[in-house]
């Protein structure tokens, strides 16, 4: 969760090109939403939009709105919310010495994101482009090289339409991407041996397709209704690199994520996921693959039916106690028996902050 501001702070903005000084009150926002509102990149919602659908589907729906949209989901998430919080890590960690860094990063969209925190790995998930022309791919591939970073590895996203023969531009057909040392994952695996952690190695695997959401200038695109995962992930894949999120995990209350990925992943369940697309659903999250998180799928993935059919779906409610029911027991296996759980990491790496145009999300670190 980001954190919050004091109540009266100076944020350092720029404003045509010269850094101004601007007192004002913007406590209830977080640093990069503040220096947003300073810019002119976002506006607060008023009171009436409160209760209105979102303007893109990609972006947050507001609380009110999804409490009233369906009251049963919201609950749902936020009990599921609440008991990962309580849970605390289920993840296996080796020591120190051992541990492989991976910074994850995606949807940078042309821009060069500063000061990136150290490691021995950095993934990008995707969207490294605008337009998707060779020229802007180049620019980001160059930059991506010039990182300190023993390994870098990308994937392409929807923007990316270079790298999709059914959407590279025409001027662009028959010319090629200088790589340097950047490796490129497309339907692709990637074994790394790290000498500097004890000789460990990981197994990468990284994959484009999304279900559509745009035209035919947009990479890599399949019907939501179309099987674009299963049996596609290799079962030795240590990490896995996707532009789409599984879905009902950090791709927002509506789950813009893909249904068959999340089966997918149930199957394999790689240490580390990383993906990007939704950028309002930038996070980390810890799934332990139980019954816990099999439930709360379950009830995400019930259509909104709104108030009233939401109070009177029974099925849904005892779905719900039992969900409430295996929360509490692993919480209690996981604090206070100290079991042995075990689970993954899930990364939405998307450092574009909502619909801005402008970088404002944190990159994350994990350790594996």
């Amino acid at each position: 969760m980001q954190a919050y501001l004091a109540l009266v702070r100076d944020v350092t903005v720029q404003v045509n090109r010269r850094p101004t000084r601007v007192s004002t009150s913007l406590g209830m926002y977080s640093d990069s939403t503040a220096a947003l509102i300073c810019r002119g990149k976002y506006k607060p919602a008023t009171m009436a939009s409160l209760f209105k659908p979102p303007s893109s589907p990609f972006e947050p729906p507001s609380i009110p709105y999804r409490i009233l949209n369906s009251p049963l989901r919201f609950l749902v998430q936020t009990v599921y919310a609440f008991f990962l919080l309580l849970r605390g890590s289920i993840v296996h960690k080796p020591p120190s010495t051992s541990a492989i860094r991976i910074i994850c990063i995606s949807d940078t969209h042309t821009h060069k994101s500063q000061n990136l925190p150290p490691g021995d790995v950095l993934i990008h998930a995707g969207d490294i482009t605008n337009d998707g022309t060779l020229a802007e791919v180049q620019a980001q591939i160059d930059w991506l090289s010039s990182l300190p970073y023993d390994h870098k590895i990308l994937i392409c996203g929807n923007h990316d339409s270079f790298f999709d023969p059914k959407s590279r531009r025409r001027d662009d057909l028959r010319r090629d991407v200088e790589w340097r040392d950047v490796h490129y994952l497309q339907h692709s695996s990637l074994e790394l041996k790290f000498t500097k952690r004890e000789n460990r190695q990981l197994t990468f695997f990284g994959a484009p397709q999304i279900p559509q959401c745009g035209g035919k200038n947009f990479a890599f695109q399949y019907r939501r209704t179309d099987d674009a995962w299963s049996g596609t992930i290799p079962p030795e894949t240590d990490v896995l690199i996707t532009h789409t999120p599984p879905r009902h995990h950090l791709d927002l209350p509506t789950g813009l994520g893909c249904d068959y990925l999340l089966r997918e992943v149930w199957k394999v369940r790689p240490s580390l996921h990383v993906f990007g697309h939704v950028h309002a659903g930038n996070g980390k999250e810890e799934v332990g693959w139980d019954e816990t998180q099999r439930l709360f799928e379950k009830l995400c993935a019930r259509s909104e039916r709104g108030l009233l059919m939401d109070i009177i779906d029974v099925r849904a409610w005892i779905d719900l106690g039992q969900l409430i029911i295996h929360g509490m027991l692993g919480i209690f296996w996981s604090r206070v028996w100290g079991g042995d759980v075990g689970g993954s990491i899930l990364v939405n790496a998307a450092l574009m902050y909502g619909s801005s145009g402008q970088l404002g999300n944190p990159s994350h670190v994990v350790e594996i």
